[in-house]
């Protein structure tokens, strides 16, 4: 039996890789398939979902861990049965790596939402083997999923990687929900995802974008971003009151199992829809239904974004200039960009740029 490849990148091997104590040694990739395309990775966003999961929050931690998925590189081997790819274009790789593509979801580009939905790490491939991600030298991907990024000149691959998690987890409840002319958009949270949010609503045109936010410390950058109005919960005690029935989408970033939730619904219009795409480790906070039954109101939820979803994207991105506010980082100082995330230091997306290949790309 011909011995399996592998590749250098930054291991989690227990619970202290959250506190940027990864290890660069020799992982395992998928065994490869002639669907598949290697990576040089170049470019590599750090998500919440990376730390969620090196610290075991969402489930019980299953180390050692490559994570990163907002993959951005040059595909240097291409299956044979891949046709949308060819060696030394410029590629990327969101937060799914594959799915089963033959049921109802997967042929109506819902694949978001299969059975058997792959996450790019924390995940098992089709052909059991562990799905590894982004922090590495090489990532190696089921084709499927791998977006050609040549059509988007316009995006720097630092400011693009982020995009491919944080930004289409933003953009695509936006989208669905009509955040366009004629509509007012509320954005709880000005972060990672929360700043994406605000740009993409302007982006495709609100007629105005607020921010909810505990307090008007980001109020600068909040309207440095495209906000016309910052609501800070604690500095004004009535905000449900005075702001009420005023917006017709609200993108809930938020993940604290204490946030006013009940309040945050209080904000809609009539028949107007709450998206939550904050993932909390625990429980949602209790809330009261109302303020949700009497005025038609909707509460939905939202995971990432289909391929059709990241290609309308960045699209928008490469024709309106919408830009990452990206903080880079060496690769190789990992552990002190993981330090710098856990002090709220990222303002807005920490991006890992593997110096070695970033200049061939």
């Amino acid at each position: 039996m011909a011995a399996r490849d592998t590749f250098l990148g930054w291991v989690g091997k227990d619970v202290t890789a959250k506190d940027g104590n990864l290890v660069f040694e020799e992982f395992e990739p998928k065994r490869w398939e002639e669907t598949d395309v290697d990576i040089e990775v170049s470019h590599c966003g750090m998500c919440g979902s990376d730390i969620h999961t090196l610290s075991g929050g969402w489930h019980k931690a299953e180390y050692p861990y490559v994570v990163g998925h907002e993959i951005v590189g040059r595909a240097i081997r291409v299956g044979s049965k891949v046709t949308h790819i060819k060696v030394g274009d410029r590629v990327g790789v969101g937060a799914q790596s594959d799915s089963c593509g033959d049921c109802e979801f997967c042929n109506s580009d819902n694949e978001t939402v299969c059975d058997k939905f792959v996450q790019t790490f924390d995940s098992t491939h089709l052909n059991g083997d562990r799905a590894q991600g982004g922090y590495a030298d090489h990532a190696r991907v089921p084709g499927a999923f791998v977006i050609n990024l040549n059509p988007y000149p316009n995006i720097p691959s630092e400011l693009l990687a982020p995009m491919l998690c944080g930004g289409i987890t933003t953009f695509t409840p936006l989208k669905k929900y009509g955040a366009g002319p004629g509509k007012k958009v509320g954005i709880i949270g000005l972060g990672g995802l929360g700043h994406f949010g605000v740009m993409w609503a302007k982006a495709l045109g609100a007629d105005e974008v607020v921010v909810i936010s505990r307090s008007k410390s980001k109020e600068a950058d909040a309207k440095a971003l495209g906000a016309d109005r910052v609501i800070a919960t604690n500095d004004e005690p009535d905000w449900p009151t005075k702001y009420g029935s005023s917006l017709d989408i609200i993108v809930n970033t938020a993940d604290s199992p204490t946030m006013p939730f009940t309040d945050y619904l209080r904000l809609l219009r009539p028949l107007g829809t709450l998206v939550q795409v904050g993932a909390p480790d625990g429980n949602m906070p209790a809330w009261n239904g109302s303020p949700l039954f009497m005025k038609n109101r909707s509460i939905a939820g939202s995971l990432i974004g289909t391929r059709v979803d990241i290609r309308e994207m960045l699209q928008l991105a490469n024709d309106k200039g919408v830009k990452t506010w990206a903080n880079p980082f060496p690769m190789a100082k990992v552990n002190d960009a993981i330090k710098a995330f856990n002090r709220s230091e990222a303002r807005y997306r920490i991006v890992l740029i593997n110096e070695k290949h970033a200049q061939k790309i």
